[in-house]
């Protein structure tokens, strides 16, 4: 396994340059990363990072230091580490394969940027090296030096990153868009809480989580196709409420079971929820606009802590929050002047400037299970408290109401704890119960339609094409130019390959020679197996070297240079698995546990061919067609 050696990092020279977190990777900061390439950007903006020396073995490495916050003071490092092919432990890249680019090219170089997790802690400065090929950083992305790679995990708060999910998501979508990426690729395995969001959100918005950054299906698991998908998900989401409710296979176990927590949300809503998507859309919609529950100023209040104003320890803060809010629970009236909550606190606390503080600080924030509003009254111009108590349970006879019968929404509000509980309760009755009897053909579809979901966890974002780039030089004109290697065949590979199409900018007036060279020179630095490429003629095109380019294309259009390569470097594909299994899958391996048959070679899923998940692959296995092969031979006389 590969590691980054640390130890170097630790100590950072006085006055070394930070950058800032939020907006690091954005056009023109820290550099103007406008190259053609994504390895001409790649090279401009490692030329702003901290040379590690002599660590992570013979492999280059840099090092960016990031300003997340300054109170309290939270710095991460970014590191970048070059994988030249050489040094590399796989040739092949097994996430190409499970996206389908395994007809990809081998590349020369891979590069790792890594969010080591809890990265700014004084636990992390202890270690001394990174686990490049581990899984449990805050960010780890991978890209190829044609531009295309992969997101290979991102862990939030929860799972003890300094960040939470969708802050390290921005920065990795940022990194992407400057660094001009082709296309990237990630598997989405994400759960919350017990529910697996690629479910729980394309029921709910008809996309993945990821999809709010614009990663849409990718390849599906099980010969799981694009309309596959999409027909799953409008089969759930269309699915009436009524159906659920009224149907005896789908009564939860729990005393808060769907009869009482759908007419629940149906009454908080304010507005009919008419199916399944109108549910989970809300549920999710609600959770965003509920603040979070907090119990100790000092840990769960860094804004009011970091207030520049505040001078006073936090526990003294604490016990002022606790004061006031005593105050208001004692309170004759819902609504307090806030005159009257400071003559009543100041019979504790004596320090009329904390107080001031706190009362200018605490208004619209969460202490313990109560949220403290402030408003200005519009008759007295007077500021107004009050104390909302949030965990109040809902009455029982809310189940009386039939769910198709609006009702004004009730004055009653819910804290974000007992609405995650809530979801997961939904979440697992409605999307995870596999096991539901029921005789309504329409309900019988949600198993099938969630496995299919849960079956399409390959997702992609087209970063940059090529095709809508402008070049803003009057003087130049772009060409897109791909590579056909005719004699790149292998034992193993195809007889023809072919690489991606690269955009190239050139003077009007270049010739044909000067194309040539620079296709060369590029296709040369990009791939392993194209290393001593020779162009050699353009497919479908006769012409002369000294022809000139645009008198013979028109500017943007893609041309294929044919040639060779001189001496071998064997395979130099990322290649292909023989896949033929009764799921429909075919051509290439998508990530899921396999076996392969003995006398065909020919590789199934163990799940298709009823090989139990927790038992082990069979040494010795046959595929059905080979079976009924095998039986249909005479029998020795």
């Amino acid at each position: 396994m590969s590691q980054l050696d640390l130890s170097g990092c630790k100590k950072r020279k006085r006055g070394e340059r930070v950058f800032k977190f939020k907006v690091f990777g954005e056009r023109g900061y820290p550099a103007e990363l406008n190259g053609l390439t994504f390895q001409e950007n790649v090279r401009a903006l490692l030329e702003y990072g901290q040379v590690e020396s002599g660590v992570c073995g013979e492999m280059a490495s840099w090092s960016f230091q990031l300003e997340v916050r300054r109170h309290p003071l939270l710095h991460l490092f970014l590191f970048v580490v070059e994988e030249p092919i050489e040094l590399s432990l796989e040739l092949r890249c097994k996430h190409c394969q499970y996206i389908g680019w395994g007809h990809h090219m081998i590349c020369n170089k891979k590069y790792h940027f890594l969010l080591p997790s809890k990265s700014g802690s004084a636990e992390y400065c202890k270690s001394n090296v990174i686990e490049l090929q581990g899984e449990g950083h805050s960010l780890h992305g991978v890209f190829h030096s044609n531009g295309f790679g992969h997101l290979l995990c991102i862990n939030g708060s929860e799972s003890g990153s300094d960040l939470p999910g969708y802050q390290i998501m921005e920065f990795w979508d940022r990194l992407c868009s400057g660094l001009g990426a082709r296309k990237m690729s990630l598997k989405d395995v994400a759960k919350k809480k017990g529910m697996d969001l690629r479910l729980l959100h394309a029921v709910a918005y008809g996309k993945p989580w990821f999809g709010h950054w614009d990663y849409t299906f990718g390849r599906g698991s099980y010969g799981v196709s694009q309309e596959m998908y999409q027909n799953a998900v409008k089969a759930i989401q269309n699915i009436p409420l009524s159906l659920i409710a009224h149907q005896p296979g789908y009564q939860s176990f729990q005393q808060n079971d769907i009869q009482i927590l759908l007419p629940r949300y149906q009454l908080l809503s304010g507005h009919s929820l008419i199916t399944v998507g109108d549910l989970f859309h809300f549920m999710l919609e609600l959770k965003f606009r509920i603040p979070k529950e907090c119990s100790s100023i000092g840990s769960n209040y860094p804004g009011i802590m970091s207030d520049a104003s505040c001078r006073w320890s936090p526990k003294r803060v604490e016990m002022a929050i606790h004061v006031v809010v005593e105050a208001l629970k004692r309170a004759e009236y819902r609504w307090v002047s806030r005159q009257h909550v400071r003559d009543v606190a100041r019979a504790y606390i004596g320090d009329t400037g904390l107080l001031d503080f706190v009362l200018k600080s605490l208004g619209n924030h969460m202490v313990g299970k109560y949220f403290v509003r402030r408003c200005l009254n519009p008759v007295t111009k007077v500021l107004e408290y009050c104390l909302e108590d949030v965990s109040r349970p809902f009455p029982k006879q809310e189940a009386a109401f039939p769910i198709s019968e609006p009702r004004l929404k009730p004055q009653q509000t819910i804290s974000r704890a007992q609405l995650v509980k809530d979801m997961f309760c939904m979440y697992k009755n409605i999307l995870g119960n596999h096991n539901v009897i029921t005789n309504t053909r329409v309900l019988g579809t949600i198993p099938m339609a969630a496995r299919v979901i849960l079956d399409s966890k390959h997702l992609v974002k087209e970063y940059y094409s090529g095709e809508t780039s402008k070049n803003y030089e009057t003087n130049k004109q772009t060409i897109y130019c791909s590579v056909i290697l005719a004699n790149g065949g292998t034992s193993t590979g195809p007889d023809e390959v072919a690489t991606p199409y690269h955009r190239f900018v050139l003077r009007n007036n270049a010739a044909f020679d000067e194309l040539r060279c620079e296709v060369e020179k590029t296709f040369r630095e990009i791939y392993f197996g194209l290393r001593n490429f020779i162009a050699e003629s353009v497919r479908n095109m006769n012409f002369k070297g000294s022809d000139l380019v645009f008198k013979t294309v028109k500017p943007g259009s893609k041309i294929a240079f044919e040639g060779k390569q001189e001496g071998t470097y064997g395979v130099i594909c990322e290649g292909l698995m023989a896949v033929d299994c009764v799921c429909g899958a075919k051509d290439d391996d998508d990530g899921e546990r396999m076996v392969s048959c003995d006398v065909c070679q020919v590789w199934q899923h163990t799940r298709c061919v009823q090989v139990p998940e927790d038992d082990e692959i069979p040494n010795v296995f046959v595929c059905s067609a080979c079976e009924k092969h095998i039986l249909s031979f005479r029998s020795l006389p």
